[in-house]
C-alpha cells in the first residue's frame, strides 16, 4: 500500500469521525432543546391569535425555562390549539389555575410562551389539560396607537407655538394684557382703587360705630358675642 493511499484513508477516516461527532453533539443539542431526555408532560391552550409563536420556541414559568411548543394546530376560524411538552420536574408547581399567555425574549427577540403561576391550594395540572389563556396585545395595535398619540401630541404642540405667537404679537385679550401697557396701568389703577374704596369703607363702619344713635346696637352685639364665647367655655369645662 502506496503513501497516497494510507493519506486517503487517514483523511477519510477523519471525515467520518468528525461528521459522526457532529452528528452526535446536533442530536444532543436538539434533544436538550426538544427535552428528548428528561420525563415530560403534555399539557394543551387554545388562542385566537399566537403572534408568530412557532414550533420548538421556549415554555417559561416564573422565569426559567420549563419546556417547549411541540405542536400548533388550527381547530377552526377562529381557534389555535398550543400543544405543550413540559419537564416532570416542575409539574408540581403547574395549577389547574394556571393561564398561559405569549411573550418575547427581551423586545425583538423570538416569542415564548408563558405560564403564570396559580393558586398554591390549587390541584396539581393533568396531563394533557388545556389551561386557560390570555390573549397577546398585538405590537401593531400598539404602535398605531403611538402613532395617534404622537399624532394628537404634535397638532396640540403646533397650536400651543400659534397661541404663543399670537400672545407675543399683542393678538387676543391675553396677547393684549402682555402688550398693551395701558391696559396694565389700567389694571393698577383699578387695583389702587380698589384698596382706596376698601380703607373708606372700613373707615366708614368706624365712624357708624361711634355714633351715638347706632352704639347701643353695636355694644348689645359685642355683649352678646361676649356671653356666647363664656357660655361656650363653661360648657367645655363641665364636659371635662
Amino acid at each position: 500500500m502506496d503513501t497516497h493511499t494510507q493519506k486517503f484513508k487517514f483523511r477519510l477516516g477523519l471525515f467520518v469521525a468528525g461528521g459522526l461527532t457532529l452528528f452526535v453533539l446536533a442530536i444532543f443539542i436538539i434533544g436538550k432543546q426538544k427535552n428528548l431526555f428528561d420525563p415530560v408532560f403534555n399539557l394543551t391552550s387554545s388562542f385566537h391569535n399566537i403572534s408568530g409563536l412557532q414550533v420548538g420556541n421556549k415554555i417559561s414559568f416564573s422565569g426559567i425555562n420549563v419546556g417547549t411548543v411541540d405542536n400548533i394546530s388550527i381547530i377552526n376560524d377562529s381557534t389555535v390549539r398550543v400543544n405543550m411538552v413540559i419537564k416532570k420536574t416542575v409539574w408540581q408547581f403547574i395549577k389547574s389555575d394556571c393561564r398561559v399567555s405569549i411573550g418575547s425574549e427581551g423586545i425583538i427577540g423570538d416569542k415564548i410562551l408563558m405560564i403564570s403561576q396559580g393558586n398554591s391550594t390549587s390541584p396539581r395540572a393533568k396531563e394533557g389539560q388545556r389551561l386557560q389563556s390570555s390573549e397577546p396585545v398585538e405590537t401593531d395595535a400598539i404602535m398605531k396607537s403611538l402613532r395617534v398619540t404622537a399624532g394628537n401630541a404634535e397638532v396640540i404642540t403646533k397650536q400651543l407655538a400659534e397661541i404663543m405667537i399670537k400672545i407675543n404679537k399683542g393678538r387676543g385679550t391675553l396677547g393684549r394684557l402682555i402688550q398693551d401697557k395701558s391696559i396694565a396701568d389700567n389694571l393698577d389703577q383699578t387695583i389702587v382703587n380698589l384698596k382706596k374704596s376698601s380703607k373708606g369703607l372700613d373707615e366708614n363702619m368706624t365712624a357708624v360705630k361711634h355714633n351715638f344713635l347706632l352704639k347701643g346696637y353695636f355694644k348689645r352685639q359685642a355683649k352678646k358675642a361676649a356671653d356666647k364665647k363664656e357660655a361656650d367655655l363653661k360648657a367645655k369645662e363641665q364636659k371635662k
